[in-house]
């Protein structure tokens, strides 16, 4: 897994939440599915435990463009952008601690895998819209997390059975 980015907006100082486990609200560079977000948001506050919103972008294996550091560029489309802000911005408003991070991996889907195994979150939310994401690599983005994922996991409805 590679660098992660936190929110400079987050309070950690607080401490609301600290006794418990974060939720985990995930897309994979695309926007998030709307019933995922708002599940995600109404969780938190009622659990009174943190957010932690994570975006998990694939990271081309370009050697020279990661010397360069090209691979920091910012990729994400203006859709994906105002979906994490449209969501982290509902949490902050109704008194959630919000982490956003962004991890960038050859393999997002194993990069998940271990940011659960760092994280131990209280509930993972797959969130990715589907329409916006490949149907295969949806697929096999849900049957990882069912097979390999231990903490409560919450799909939404139209999830692959």
């Amino acid at each position: 897994m590679t660098a992660s980015t936190r929110d400079p907006r987050t309070d950690f100082a607080a401490g609301v939440g600290s006794a418990g486990r974060p939720l985990l609200l995930v897309t994979f560079g695309v926007p998030l599915d709307e019933a995922a977000s708002v599940f995600a948001v109404d969780t938190a506050v009622e659990s009174g435990q943190r957010l932690v919103l994570a975006n998990l972008t694939t990271l081309q294996p370009l050697r020279m463009s990661i010397v360069l550091g090209y691979d920091t560029l910012p990729e994400l489309t203006p859709d994906v952008t105002a979906s994490l802000r449209r969501s982290a911005e509902l949490a902050r408003s109704l008194g959630v601690h919000v982490e956003r991070l962004r991890v960038r991996s050859p393999r997002p889907v194993e990069a998940l895998l271990e940011l659960v195994t760092e994280l131990h979150p209280g509930l993972l939310v797959f969130g990715p819209d589907r329409s916006a994401m490949r149907g295969r690599r949806y697929r096999r983005s849900v049957l990882a997390v069912r097979e390999r994922v231990t903490c409560l996991v919450w799909f939404p409805p139209d999830a692959v059975d």
